[in-house]
């Protein structure tokens, strides 16, 4: 799998027992693969994959893999709060046919440097699986720092890092920062949809993206203007999406993903409890978007 272009990672629908709902993971697979993105991510935090079990998450994988068919790269969050259970998840994903494995470091008690180098080097060598570290502080509150990546980096298998997303005027120091730190090929992405754009236009290869996950040709059209230079298409791309941006900011793109997928017919799964759906005035909030936007 190769970490560049556009990553999309949609929701995995479950009923409220949290079984996987195969068939409309599928749906969503397809309009993903039918808009062209250059990879999709199943079980990141978007597909809530701390809230299923190893069934399940095995089960959503291959529902996505079956429906991919080969056509798109799938990689799989493998992200556990013991470093035995994310070994045996990324294991189930390699077995399954997974490209590759997204690692964030999961835990209760708050983790050293020195703890997830050898959490992160243990999956790695027992799984045989490519992994991509997740860098995700406002949910696991670790940060992978340029020294830690690139340590990590020189770990044969451990080929990408998905970083938070940066302010405009920080995300060129933050970039050369870890590219001081990593070896040439390692690639550098970033996830915060509504930063993205100046992320990759500031030389990042990679977009990790939410939105990408249910509206794929909003964000498929501005990966491919940054990508033939076209600088000034790619934000007026953007800057169009703001008012989406917005509710992600105000709601979390996550209960807003679930309100798209059930305004578009494509499943009536809810976010698993203890998340609760937007209430009726979001909600009225979000079908608007939708509608002036014109996102299908």
């Amino acid at each position: 799998m190769h970490f560049t272009g556009l990553s999309a990672f949609p929701i995995t629908p479950a009923d409220a027992g949290g079984h996987v709902d195969g068939p409309a993971l599928r749906r969503l697979v397809a309009r993903l693969c039918a808009a062209g993105v250059d990879s999709i991510g199943v079980l990141g935090s978007t597909g809530s994959y701390p809230y299923l079990t190893r069934e399940e998450r095995r089960r959503a994988l291959e529902a996505a893999l079956d429906e991919a068919g080969g056509r798109v790269p799938v990689m799989a969050g493998i992200g556990a709060l013991r470093t035995d259970e994310a070994v045996r998840l990324a294991q189930d994903a390699r077995a399954a046919g997974a490209a590759a494995g997204l690692l964030a470091a999961v835990s209760y008690t708050p983790l050293t440097d020195d703890e997830v180098f050898a959490h992160v080097v243990t999956v790695a060598q027992e799984s045989g699986l490519p992994l991509c570290l997740y860098d995700n502080p406002s949910t696991t509150h670790f940060r992978f720092g340029p020294e830690l990546i690139g340590r990590l980096s020189r770990v044969p298998g451990i080929v990408a890092v998905k970083s938070p997303g940066q302010e405009p005027e920080a995300v060129a120091g933050h970039l050369a920062a870890l590219r001081a730190a990593v070896p040439p090929g390692f690639s550098l992405g970033y996830s915060g949809d509504w930063l993205a754009t100046e992320a990759m236009l500031a030389g990042a290869e990679a977009w990790y993206s939410v939105v990408a996950g249910m509206f794929p040709e909003a964000a498929v059209a501005i990966v491919r203007a940054v990508q033939r230079g076209d600088a000034a298409e790619a934000r007026r791309l953007d800057a169009r999406l703001e008012p989406l941006w917005a509710l992600f900011r105000q709601s979390s793109s996550l209960r807003v993903m679930y309100a798209c997928a059930d305004l578009l017919g494509l499943t009536r799964a809810v976010p698993p409890r203890p998340i609760l759906p937007l209430g009726e005035e979001a909600r009225g909030r979000v079908a608007e978007v939708i509608r002036a936007l014109d996102l299908r």
